[in-house]
This record gives C-alpha cells, structure tokens and sequence, in this order.
C-alpha cells in the first residue's frame, strides 16, 4: 500500500479522534467533568476504557518482540494481566476504590488516598512519583507509537515522533478524561478487531492449524541463537531453564513487574471512581476478560509463531532477521500481512498508543494540577481545570524529551520497570487503605517512601540490566554492581522493594496505632 493511501486512512482516522475530542470538550463543564467524566460514566465505554489503557503499544510491539525472541513463556503475563488486572482488580478492588473515591470526593489517585489517610503530605508524594515517574512508561509508549510510523512510513522517526505526541496533545488537553474515554473506546474496538484478524490471517499464510504450527514451533528449539542458549532460552514453546538470567528476566522483571504491578496503575484506578454504581462495576469484567485475552494472547501468540513465518520466508528464525526485538513485529506485518492490513495495523498501533499515552498524560496532568498546583499554589479554585491543562502540558513535553534518550530493545523493559516501581510504592498503602483498617498515615508514608527508595536504590546499585546503564554504581565504587554474585543482579527491584514496602506499612502502622491507644 503506498504512502499517500496511508496518510489518507491516518487523516480520516485524526478527523474522528478530533470530533471524539471535540465531544469530549462539550461535554466538560468544570473539573469533575474534566477528571472523573462526573462520576456518571457509561460502565461499557469504561471498561473499553481500562482494557485499551492496559494495552499500550508496548504490549503490541515490545513484547510481542519479547515472544518472538523468547517464546511463549510470556503468555504467564496474559493469564496474570487477566486474573489480577480485570478480575482482581474490578472485583475486588474496584468495589471499594470506587466506595472510598465517593466516600471523600476524590478526584485522583493521590487524593484517594491521601484524604483517606488524612494526609496532605501524602497526596503530594504520590503526586510527585506520578509526575516525575510516568514520563518513563509515556516515552517508551511513545517510542512504540512512532518507531510502528517509522516503519511503514518510511519517514524519520523524530518526525514521526512529533507528529504521533501533537495529535494526543491536542485532544487530551481540550477534551479531558471525557475526550480520553470516547477515544479509547473507539480504539479498544480497533485493536480487538485487528488482533483477532492477525491471528486468523497468520494461520492462513502458513497453511497450518493450531497444534500443527506449535508442534512446529517446538520442533525448530535447536535454532535458538547460541547467544540466548547461554542466558536460558531452551526454545519457543518451553520455559527457560529455571534460575537462568532469561528466566529471572521473564518471571521476575516481565510477568511479576507487569502482573502485580497492574494493580497499582494510578491511571487504571482513577477509572473504578468513574461510574455510578457497584453492579456498572460487574458488567465490565467479562469485557476485559474477553479484551485481554485476545488482544493480548493473540500478540503473544502470533509474535512466538512468527519464527515460523522468518524461516520459511528468510530462512533463520525473528531474532537473526532483525536485532532490534522492538522492530520484529512491524517487520513480521509489513512481510506476512496483506497490504491493506498494514494500515489498519497501523490504526490499531497508534489506537493502542493513544489510547494509553491519554491516560498517562491526563494522569500526569492531574497530579500537577489537582494534587500539587491547587495545594502550593495561589489558585485554590478546585473546579478550575487550568493547573491541569498546564500539567498534562508540561508531562508531554517532558516524556517527548526522555524518548529521545531511550536505546533499542527498550520498550518492554521499560514497561516493567515502572508497572514494578508503582507495585512497590504503591500497592501497599492502597492496599491497605481499601481493607486493612489498623493502617495508619506515618505507615502508609514510610510504605511509600520506602517502596520508592528501595526501587531506585536497587536499579541504580543491585540490577545489572539498570545499574550498568546509568553507570553510577560504577563511578562510586568502581563497579557495575554492588553485589555481583549470580543470581542478585539478575533479580527485579520490584522483588527488593515490594517486601520491604509491604513490612514498612505493617511495623510502622502497629507501633503508631499502640501509640494512638496509650494517649
């Protein structure tokens, strides 16, 4: 398909996102709107919602790189995402998020549990983590977004950058979470169309079924590149060899970071305070049970086959036909796929980094404006939604920035490196503000700063694959790592933090509340 058939679709495409966004802008009368959607949002364009901001491009085109490069093991993450992401998180959690957001008047994220807590200062924590923390997950989203344009337009991929972050801007900032919504519902739509038709087409190019094309995947295990060999990989359809750095990097950073740390997403948790009721609640977890499953597993499962596709067409398997695991897939459709599939693929990458990218930067947005400029600035107008805007601003500039710096191969790593930080700071004290009533404020603030403190300290001092980046650890002790006995530096921050953010909340909200009850 040529370029200009291309740019028509995407144009068409922009002109809807834009009436999507402009409906959004209508419909914003004040800052509820703006932030919560009025807490009256559709419970079936809200689960489309949460589903189409769960699976960013990062998904699409990072790890379904992952699993052309490692095999099928990382389908562990599609059953994790579904059980803890939907059904954990909507049943259980959602419940009482949605009860306690009501309960207080929460706007975000930080302010749930902030005013929960009682605690100003942790609200502008919280704040702070969101704001300085997410700009990572946006740019690798971002980077998943244009290196896809990059590949089909053939254009620069800072040009494709610029254009891909202008188009979010501009329906984020005037539309808010309304605009947000109406769109990631639209796009939700597109990715399980596309990924559903993906998986259908694949098993018609290679004239193969289901068990015929995974016997084959199995039986082409002794292709594994020697370099992989070394690190675990025992073959596409098998795990890596248990306590192998693949093995520590796929269940420990991949499926634990990203699993667990779903749950503490404060852009997916802001969107159990949207609707009006429990019941709306329920209806959603079959739709992103279905959701996930497809979208999802169909990537995982596509990408780990399309080694298949590599050695027929090129005769060696994904990773010896391009190095870069984040360029497989837009390789795999640019080659297998028919030519009008390219753009609506095209549709369904830029859907997914949307519609995640929205998220984030609505997000981002309201930690700077709602949680931090009302309470240290001069405007104390909580129904204006100008500290918003100026921060949604501010966050897109600012992950615009970081993409520049991002190396190949990054985007999934990049996704779990923040899912797992949120985990650990996060997750505790959220936990707990939902069901453990003994928790207290000076637990929950040294939960949080603990869960953060322990995650930075052990990227920068413990993990090779961060340590050795940043070169910090190097430069104070002459050293990649602090400790570098097998297997410590092959193991994720999140599996450092999360206990020690876990024990911090429990120690310190007992010895606070015995304190509480002898006064």
């Amino acid at each position: 398909m040529n370029t200009l058939t291309l740019g028509i679709v995407v144009i068409i495409y922009m002109f809807i996102l834009a009436w999507l966004g402009y409906l959004g802008y209508k419909q914003t009368k004040n800052a509820s709107d703006y932030l919560l959607g009025g807490r009256k949002v559709n419970p079936i364009i809200m689960a489309l919602s949460y589903g189409a901001t769960f699976i960013s491009a990062s998904a699409i085109v990072g790890f379904g790189g992952v699993a052309a490069t490692f095999g099928m093991g990382i389908q562990w993450l599609c059953l994790l995402n579904m059980f803890m992401g939907v059904v954990i998180a909507f049943i259980i959690f959602g419940r009482n998020t949605r009860k306690l957001g009501e309960k207080h008047n929460a706007r975000t994220f930080p302010q749930l549990l902030g005013l929960h807590y009682n605690s100003r200062a942790i609200q502008i924590f919280i704040a702070a983590i969101i704001f300085i923390g997410m700009p990572l997950y946006a740019a690798v989203v971002m980077k998943g977004g244009a290196v896809f344009i990059e590949q089909m337009f053939h254009i620069d991929l800072h040009f494709a950058l610029l254009i891909f972050t202008l188009i979010v801007a501009a329906y984020v900032i005037t539309g808010g979470i309304k605009g947000v919504l109406y769109t990631d519902a639209l796009q939700a739509v597109i990715m399980f169309a596309c990924m559903l038709f993906l998986l259908f087409w694949f098993y018609r190019v290679m004239d193969m079924g289901f068990i015929e094309a995974n016997y084959k995947l199995t039986e082409i295990a002794p292709l594994v590149p020697e370099r992989f060999k070394e690190l675990g990989h025992q073959g596409w359809t098998a795990m890596p060899v248990t306590g192998s750095p693949q093995w520590y990097t796929l269940v420990t950073s991949l499926i634990l970071g990203v699993g667990i740390g779903c749950l503490a997403q404060p852009q997916l948790v802001v969107r159990f305070m949207m609707v009006e009721s429990t019941k709306q609640l329920n209806r959603g977890v079959l739709i992103g049970c279905v959701f996930l499953i497809v979208t999802v597993g169909a990537i995982y499962h596509v990408g780990a086959l399309s080694n298949l596709f590599f050695l027929k067409t090129e005769g060696v398997v994904a990773s010896e036909a391009i190095k870069d695991m984040d360029k497989i897939i837009p390789l795999f459709i640019s080659r297998a796929m028919p030519e009008w599939f390219s753009a609506v693929f095209m549709l369904c990458i830029l859907s997914a980094s949307m519609s995640t990218l929205s998220a984030q930067f609505h997000t981002m947005g309201a930690a700077f404006g709602a949680d931090v400029f009302t309470k240290l600035g001069r405007n104390k107008n909580t129904n204006s939604t100008m500290g918003v805007r100026i921060g949604v601003l501010c966050s897109i500039l600012v992950s615009y920035i970081i993409c520049y710096t991002l190396s190949a191969g990054i985007i999934a790593r990049g996704t779990a490196l923040f899912m797992g930080i949120c985990a650990a700071t996060f997750l505790p004290a959220y936990f707990c503000s939902l069901f453990w009533k003994k928790a207290t404020k000076e637990g929950a603030l040294a939960s949080l700063w603990i869960g953060a403190l322990a995650s930075l300290f052990a990227m920068l001092f413990l993990h090779k694959a961060e340590a050795s980046a940043v070169g910090l650890c190097k430069a104070l002790f002459g050293r990649d790592v602090l400790i570098d006995t097998y297997p410590w530096f092959a193991i994720d921050p999140i599996l450092f933090a999360l206990p020690l953010s876990i024990l911090a909340i429990i120690i310190v909200s007992l010895m606070t509340q015995k304190k509480v009850v002898n006064q």
